[in-house]
C-alpha cells in the first residue's frame, strides 16, 4: 500500500514536471515572437555610463499564466562579459510582486539601466538572456542579439583644464601724489607762520623737491586749490577764496625758488565750498546731522541753504567749531609719475639678487622667463621672501602640474589654499587637479565655487559638463573656443556644421579624428578617409581607436579605410 503510494506520487511529479517543461520549452521556441525595440540604436557613451532602453513586445497568448521569467541584457565582447540589471516578469497567475504580462492581449515593457563603460565594450553584442520558471522547473532560453557595440566619442574629450596663474599687481609707471593744506582764520588770507611749518608742508616740499632730482620720477603737475567755507556773503567769500590762491601760489613759487615751474602750477578757486560740507557732515556726529544733509538735497540756492542751515540752531555751534575752520584753506597737490626697472633689470635682479625686488616685480620678473625652470626657480624664490603670498604656491603648482607631478602641484595648491581661504584662482586650480584624478563631483564643487576667476573656469565647465553627458551646457560654455574639444561638445549636441567650424584651423591629431567623426556622421566618405590619414600620421595609437569605433562601422570593409588602420 505504502509502496503503490509513493510510486504514485512520482508518476504525478513526473507529469507535473513534463508539463511545467512544455510550458516553459514552448515558450523558448517562440521567443522569437517577442520584439526589441533599443534606444538608442546603438549604445553610447554618457557621462561615463552606457545608458539602454529596451521596449519588450511579448504578442498576445505567448506568456504562460503560471509563468515567470529573469530577462537580462548583457554586453558580450572579446574578453569578457558586462550584465545590466536583471528585470522579473511574471504571468497572471503567479503570486509575486513583479510586472504582469496577460496572456491574451500581451504587453510592452519598458526595460531603463545603465552601466558604467570599459573600453572592451566599444566592439561587443548586446543580447538578453532570458531563464523561465514554472514550478520547481528552469528553463534558459536561447540569447537574443538586440544590438552592437558601443559609440565611445564622448571619451575622446581632452582631460587638459586650464589652471589660472596667481596674477602680479606689477606697474610699470606708478603714479604718486601728495598733498598739504594750509588753513586760515576766518574772513582772512593771509598765511600764518603755524600752517607753513606744518609736517605737512615739509613733506611736501620735500616730495616735490625730490621729483625734480630724481631720474625715474616725473613730477606733472601741482595743483593749487583755494576755498572759502559756506558761510557769509558770496562776494566776501569769492574776494577771500581768490586772496587765498595768490597769496598761497606766491608762497609756494617762492619756497620752490624755481619760476619753469610755474608751468606746472594749475590754479583752482571755489568761493564756497559747499562739497566739502557735505562731505565733512556725513562723516561727522553733529546732531541733527541728518536734518542737514536733507536741506542740502532741497536747495541748490546757497543762500537759502545757508539760511535754513543756521535756523537750525542745535547744531549751527558745532557747525561753526567742527566743520567750518576746515573749510577755509588752500590745499596744494602735487602729481608724479615714477617708472620702475625694465624688463631687463628685473630679469638680472630676480635672477642674481632676488631681495632688491619686492613680491609684484617679482612675480612678473617670472612671466619674462621662457624656461620653465627659471620661472619656478623664481616663485620658489616669492615663497621663501614672501611666505604668506599665497601666489607664489599657487604658481608653483601650475608649472609642477605642467611638469605631469600632480602630487606635488596639489601639495603647493593647498598650500595656497591655506593662506587664502575660498580664493577663486586656488578653487579653480584644485578643481584641476579633482578632474585630474577623475572626480568629476568634487572637480564640479571646486569649479563652482571659482566662479570669476576668469574664462579659464567657463572653459574647465565646459570640459567637466562633456564629462557629466551634458553637452548643451558643454556648448555654451566652451562657446568662445576654437579647439578639439568645443568641437566635440558640438558633435555630441549634433551641430556638425559648428563642429566643422571649431576645427578650421586644429591641425592636431584629434582635431583631424574628429573631422573624421564629422564626416561619418554625414556619410562623406572622403571627409572620413582624408582627415583619419591626418590623424594616423600625428598619432599613431589612432590606428587602433578607429578600427573599433563604431563610428567608422559603415567604412570597416571599405579598403581605404582598412588600409589606413592596418
Amino acid at each position: 500500500m505504502k509502496r503503490t503510494f509513493v510510486l504514485m506520487t512520482v508518476i504525478a511529479l513526473t507529469g507535473l514536471l513534463a508539463v511545467s517543461c512544455s510550458s516553459l520549452k514552448k515558450m523558448k521556441k517562440h521567443a522569437k515572437d517577442i520584439t526589441y525595440a533599443v534606444t538608442p540604436e546603438t549604445l553610447a557613451v554618457k557621462g561615463g555610463m552606457v545608458d539602454l532602453k529596451i521596449d519588450i513586445t511579448f504578442p498576445g497568448q505567448y506568456f504562460n499564466k503560471k509563468v515567470r521569467v529573469e530577462a537580462t541584457p548583457v554586453l558580450r565582447f572579446n574578453g569578457g562579459e558586462k550584465a545590466f540589471e536583471m528585470k522579473a516578469l511574471q504571468g497572471e497567475k503567479v503570486v509575486g510582486n513583479n510586472e504582469v504580462i496577460p496572456y491574451n492581449g500581451g504587453k510592452t515593457v519598458t526595460y531603463i539601466s545603465q552601466l558604467p563603460y570599459a573600453d572592451a565594450m566599444r566592439l561587443s553584442d548586446l543580447e538578453i538572456d532570458i531563464v523561465g520558471f514554472k514550478g520547481l522547473t528552469s528553463v534558459a532560453f536561447n540569447p537574443a542579439k538586440i544590438g552592437t557595440g558601443v559609440i565611445a566619442t564622448a571619451t575622446l574629450v581632452e582631460n587638459k583644464a586650464l589652471p589660472v596663474l596667481g596674477a602680479d599687481n606689477f606697474q610699470r609707471v606708478t603714479k604718486q601724489q601728495k598733498e598739504a593744506a594750509i588753513y586760515y582764520l576766518i574772513n582772512s588770507s593771509e598765511i600764518r607762520n603755524r600752517e607753513i611749518s606744518s609736517n605737512e608742508i615739509k613733506g611736501l616740499e620735500a616730495f616735490i623737491k625730490e621729483s625734480l632730482a630724481a631720474e625715474d620720477i616725473q613730477l606733472n603737475g601741482i595743483d593749487i586749490r583755494s576755498y572759502a567755507s559756506p558761510d557769509g556773503p558770496l562776494g566776501l567769500n569769492e574776494k577771500l577764496a581768490n586772496n587765498r590762491e595768490t597769496g598761497s601760489t606766491s608762497y609756494l613759487k617762492k619756497q620752490l625758488k624755481s619760476n619753469a615751474l610755474l608751468a606746472l602750477f594749475n590754479q583752482y578757486v571755489v568761493p564756497e565750498d559747499w562739497d566739502g560740507f557735505q562731505k565733512a557732515m556725513e562723516s561727522s556726529n553733529i546732531q541733527d546731522k541728518d536734518l542737514i544733509l536733507r536741506v542740502l538735497s532741497m536747495y541748490t540756492d546757497p543762500e537759502v541753504r545757508e539760511r535754513e542751515i543756521k535756523n537750525i540752531a542745535s547744531a549751527f555751534t558745532a557747525i561753526a567749531e567742527q566743520i567750518l575752520p576746515k573749510l577755509r584753506r588752500s590745499l596744494f597737490v602735487a602729481n608724479a609719475e615714477r617708472t620702475g626697472k625694465s624688463d631687463a633689470q628685473l630679469k638680472s635682479l630676480a635672477q642674481t639678487n632676488p631681495s632688491d625686488l619686492d613680491v609684484e616685480e617679482l612675480l612678473y620678473a617670472a612671466t619674462l622667463f621662457d624656461g620653465q625652470g627659471d620661472r619656478l626657480a623664481i616663485y620658489r624664490v616669492v615663497t621663501r621672501l614672501f611666505p604668506n603670498d599665497w601666489r607664489g604656491y599657487n604658481d608653483i603648482g601650475i608649472l609642477t602640474l605642467e611638469g605631469g607631478d600632480l602630487t606635488e602641484a596639489k601639495a603647493n595648491f593647498s598650500r595656497a589654499a591655506a593662506l587664502s581661504a575660498n580664493n577663486k584662482v586656488i578653487q579653480n586650480n584644485l578643481g584641476v587637479i579633482a578632474l585630474k584624478e577623475g572626480n568629476i563631483q568634487q572637480a564640479s564643487v571646486y569649479f563652482g565655487s571659482a566662479t570669476g576667476a576668469g574664462a579659464e573656469v567657463e572653459y574647465n565647465k565646459g570640459i567637466l559638463a562633456i564629462m557629466s553627458g551634458d553637452y548643451s551646457a558643454a556648448v555654451r560654455y566652451l562657446g568662445s573656443y576654437n579647439n578639439a574639444n568645443a568641437a566635440l561638445a558640438n558633435i555630441l549636441a549634433g551641430n556638425y556644421n559648428e563642429a566643422t567650424k571649431r576645427l578650421s584651423n586644429d591641425n592636431s591629431a584629434l582635431g583631424y579624428y574628429l573631422k573624421a567623426v564629422v564626416g561619418a556622421r554625414l556619410n562623406n566618405t572622403s571627409m572620413v578617409i582624408d582627415n583619419l590619414k591626418k590623424a594616423v600620421t600625428l598619432r599613431f595609437s589612432y590606428k587602433q581607436t578607429a578600427a573599433t569605433d563604431l563610428e567608422f562601422a559603415r567604412y570597416f570593409e571599405n579598403p581605404e579605410f582598412t588600409s589606413i588602420i592596418k
